[in-house]
């Protein structure tokens, strides 16, 4: 199937970055987002991304130009989707509100749309379940900041069809990123991985083995990791890696998996990382400074 028309469902952090790509990648572009404001604050993102290539001269005013009007943007779900071939939610990690969107998305998408989600921690089946064809939905799981990195991990449920996942793998060649294709366990295999790090990380900082600025030089330098985990994780947001961790202790039913409280204390107050000013580190002023916790 080829793609003409894709629809992002969210317009946060990762719905506009994914929007972005779509745009960049020739696509008509319908972002969508339930708050006028969410919608203007993607809007924004994806502008100032692409202003700040053109002061690089990375991107020329032409491509804006050009990839501007691949995007529109609505506050009305079913006329973002109704001509969509490919669907990509992009919402909060609450399992409640995806599967009512998935349901909304069933009735209001074309059969033959395939429907992704970015979602990093729930189950792909759970989600698949609000739909009727269950077997067009798979995980497609974006990294922050969507627009640099190149993994788009694909979770394929046990109902998941091989048209799904040939057009989740064209679109990610389409989008310039390098797919994987893993199976619908808890975590999948990069967020398992990468909170269990972070968690750690928030744990020696906790018990005082190390700076915050040394942990992550450690990794960086030692391991040869481009970011360290403290970073990533205020760059991921606080709040996500939390909620990633909440699932995975759950779902495994193992308390290897909790939360440490710091990381706890953090998000009770909204200390939640880049988004918010404030973290593990100090983003005011636009970089990372140590903070005392």
């Amino acid at each position: 199937m080829d793609i003409e028309t894709v629809a992002i469902i969210g317009a946060g952090t990762m719905g506009a970055g994914i929007a972005q790509i779509c745009a960049q990648a020739g696509w008509k572009t319908n972002l969508f987002d339930a708050f006028p404001e969410g919608l203007e604050r993607g809007r924004a993102t994806i502008n100032a991304f692409w202003e700040k290539g053109i002061a690089r001269g990375k991107t020329s005013p032409e491509q804006k130009a050009e990839w501007s009007a691949n995007l529109s943007f609505h506050n009305e779900l079913k006329l973002a989707v109704e001509n969509a071939d490919l669907v990509i939610e992009a919402v909060p990690e609450v399992i409640e509100l995806k599967k009512t969107i998935f349901n909304d998305l069933d009735k209001y998408s074309p059969a033959h749309a395939i429907l992704g989600t970015n979602t990093s921690s729930i189950s792909i089946e759970k989600i698949a379940s609000a739909v009727g064809d269950p077997s067009r939905v798979i995980g497609m799981h974006f990294f922050n900041p969507v627009p640099l990195m190149k993994l788009l991990e694909l979770v394929q449920h046990e109902k998941t069809s091989q048209e799904a996942i040939d057009v989740a793998q064209a679109a990610g060649a389409a989008m310039n990123k390098t797919t994987i294709l893993v199976k619908n366990i808890p975590g999948f295999a990069t967020s398992r991985l990468g909170v269990v790090l972070g968690n750690e990380a928030i744990r020696m900082l906790a018990d005082g083995v190390a700076s915050a600025k040394d942990i992550d030089t450690a990794m960086v330098l030692g391991y040869r990791h481009p970011m360290g985990p403290l970073e990533l994780t205020d760059l991921v947001g606080l709040d996500v890696r939390r909620d990633i961790l909440l699932n995975l202790q759950k779902s495994f039913n193992d308390d290897s998996y909790a939360p440490h409280p710091l990381l706890q204390k953090l998000v009770s107050d909204g200390a939640l990382g880049k988004k918010t000013g404030k973290g593990i580190y100090d983003w005011e002023s636009g970089s990372p400074i140590e903070r005392n916790l």
